[in-house]
């Protein structure tokens, strides 16, 4: 390893640190790799690196906190700004950025939950987080509308040859607590926090679709037929095969396709349809 990849490592290794405090050795260290310094740096050249990297490292500590209230506003109001502000820098050391853009760091926040025992007592929190998190991406996904004259194909095209396609970033998230619902709950003040606690006392698992809409990113409960067929869509089954699919699904209410179809097109969720590749069908 060359001298500025030396330095470069041990100054990420530093700025990752909880803080400075615990690694008494690590300006020295970034002293002794620095081009042109030499292992014996004066007293005077280490302190004054040493308060460059104090500003580094409590602005990289804040832009964590920053970045995941931006992401995960209803995980922060259900554990408090003090935890919330502890997750923030145990995620920042756990796992780090690992690219440019740091207002997409933060996808690792429902496995850190699910790690920390004190958090045992509200299992809902790690999927209310993945909850968050598919709604952040969906924020960033690709601008889209929808292709009223790819639906055309609907009619001239038997099932297995088509799929359809749906906004981009859309996730269907199933999880054994109303997570959903929670977020819903916080974000769009409805259902009531006595419906939440109707349904952690019945123990049913609920599914959700996250989508965005237009330039706001969304999330609904659906019934588990909805769940299944999504799902099917999203990992490229055919039309057919996704309609096939919820037949092994007890779901109330049942699930009526051309129903689907035209919420599906006035919210957003769906953009158009495509005819499947032979490779695809075959």
């Amino acid at each position: 390893m060359n001298k500025l990849a030396a330095q470069q490592q041990a100054f990420l290794q530093t700025l990752f640190s909880s803080s400075l405090e615990k690694d008494p050795n690590a300006i020295n260290l970034i002293a002794n790799y620095a081009i042109n310094t030499p292992a014996t740096a004066t007293k005077d050249l280490i302190k004054y690196q040493e308060r460059g990297l104090q500003v580094y490292h409590a602005n990289a500590q804040v832009t964590a906190l920053r970045n995941l209230q931006a992401a995960y506003p209803v995980i922060e109001q259900l554990v408090g700004g003090e935890a919330f502000g502890l997750l923030a820098r145990d995620l920042w050391q756990q796992f780090p950025p690992t690219f440019g853009d740091a207002a997409q760091w933060g996808d690792g926040l429902a496995q850190l939950i699910s790690s920390i025992a004190e958090l045992d007592p509200e299992p809902y929190l790690p999927d209310v987080a993945r909850i968050e998190w598919a709604l952040h991406q969906a924020a960033a996904a690709a601008d889209t509308e929808l292709d009223v004259s790819s639906l055309v194909l609907l009619t001239t095209h038997v099932p297995d040859a088509i799929t359809l396609q749906l906004a981009p970033g859309t996730q269907i998230l199933t999880s054994l607590f109303p997570a959903a619902s929670i977020v819903m709950a916080h974000v769009y003040d409805s259902p009531s926090f006595d419906d939440i606690q109707t349904k952690m006392r019945a123990h049913s698992p609920e599914s959700a679709i996250i989508w965005r809409q237009g330039y706001r990113p969304c999330v609904v409960t659906c019934s588990a037929a909805d769940a299944v067929f999504i799902q099917n869509i999203l990992s490229g089954s055919s039309l057919a095969q996704s309609l096939d699919a919820i037949e092994t699904v007890d779901s109330t209410p049942a699930f009526d396709f051309n129903t689907w179809l035209t919420q599906s097109a006035q919210s957003g969720l769906l953009v158009g349809a495509k005819i499947l590749s032979a490779e695809s069908i075959s």
